[in-house]
């Protein structure tokens, strides 16, 4: 693989390819953008870099008129890869021969977003039924303490603290609801803990009806966050993909570089995602899931999506969705660098 001192220098992500669009070369910037090594792209056709569409076979094909081509919001990956890259990208002429090609990453998740819809109306609504929620919690915690004593095996006692803490979770979430208060500075979060935690709610709720797999980084330090309320947005996803079917689901961390959210760049992103086969989001709620109140389900509440989405804006990052049926991926990124919450 050919190397260039100057370019590795960049941080905007440059390769270069040979005439009929074979990869040549790449700056590190490209490589670690997309995941891989360098080395692993040699030789590689451009065009299978892009998921949907054949903007760039279409570019290699007819050439450029002018002195560039700009193909907006591309979706790339190095194949075999799910986990896509969102960029403008901008193919020229190389004098020596072939293309010189410019990744430009943009926002993953752009647009105005839609859970600013909810209305006051509703919030009203909202506040009355956690209103209402609140004696019956109280009476599962006071029941689970009693049974809390009569237990004497570790398992089953492990099972009542499990049930006495998702319990005071859920009445601070209702707490804000009636009496909303400013949020709560974070803390260092451990996420794979989060993960856990939210995993032995799953395996509680579906039981061996549902294959979880584990696919972490080790490597991902902690970030600045709110445990319980990602805890409730990253539950929320999981106990979709549970009711929309799946039979596998797959909780995936991974460390991003070089992202941005909105005008924002950050040197480094938690991406996690929520993998599963289930039956996937319904074409005729695709550009309306995150609304509250919008559900596939008719039992459903419509609002856990909703909830997700305003974490993530809480921890200053994005929630998004790819999905057909056998296969829906909602993507969480989070920045990794401290900072206060968004109120």
């Amino acid at each position: 693989m050919e190397s260039d001192p100057a370019l590795d220098a960049l941080v905007t992500p440059v390769a270069w390819a040979a005439a009929d669009g074979r990869l040549l070369g790449s700056n590190r910037a490209f490589a670690r953008w997309l995941g891989v090594s360098g080395k692993r792209l040699e030789g590689l056709p451009l065009p299978a870099l892009e998921l949907e569409g054949d903007g760039l076979a279409q570019v290699l094909a007819n050439g450029v008129a002018g002195e560039f081509a700009r193909l907006r919001r591309l979706s790339l990956a190095f194949p075999g890869s799910v986990a896509p890259c969102f960029a403008d990208i901008v193919v020229s002429p190389r004098p020596a021969g072939g293309w010189w090609v410019e990744a430009h990453p943009v926002d993953e998740f752009p647009g105005e977003d839609p859970a600013l819809a909810l209305p006051s109306a509703l919030s009203a609504a909202l506040r009355g039924l956690a209103h209402e929620l609140r004696n019956p919690l109280a009476g599962l915690k006071g029941a689970a303490q009693l049974l809390a004593r009569r237990i004497d095996d570790e398992e089953g006692r492990e099972l009542t603290a499990l049930i006495d803490a998702e319990v005071g979770r859920l009445t601070t979430l209702l707490d804000r609801l009636l009496v909303p208060t400013p949020t709560q500075p974070f803390e260092p979060v451990n996420i794979h803990a989060v993960l856990e935690r939210v995993l032995r709610l799953a395996e509680n709720d579906a039981g061996w009806a549902v294959r979880l797999v584990r696919d972490y980084d080790p490597s991902l330090p902690e970030l600045p966050g709110d445990s319980d309320r990602l805890a409730q947005a990253l539950w929320n996803l999981v106990r979709n993909a549970i009711e929309a079917g799946a039979a596998n689901v797959t909780l995936r961390t991974r460390a991003e570089h070089g992202l941005r959210i909105g005008e924002q760049t950050h040197a480094l992103m938690l991406r996690l995602e929520i993998i599963d086969d289930g039956r996937g989001v319904p074409d005729e709620l695709s550009e309306r899931v995150f609304l509250p109140l919008v559900s596939g389900r008719a039992e459903g509440s419509g609002l856990g999506l909703a909830l997700s989405q305003q974490v993530a804006r809480e921890h200053r990052g994005s929630l998004a969705y790819r999905s057909r049926p056998g296969h829906t991926v909602f993507t969480l990124l989070l920045p990794m660098d401290a900072s206060e919450p968004v109120a």
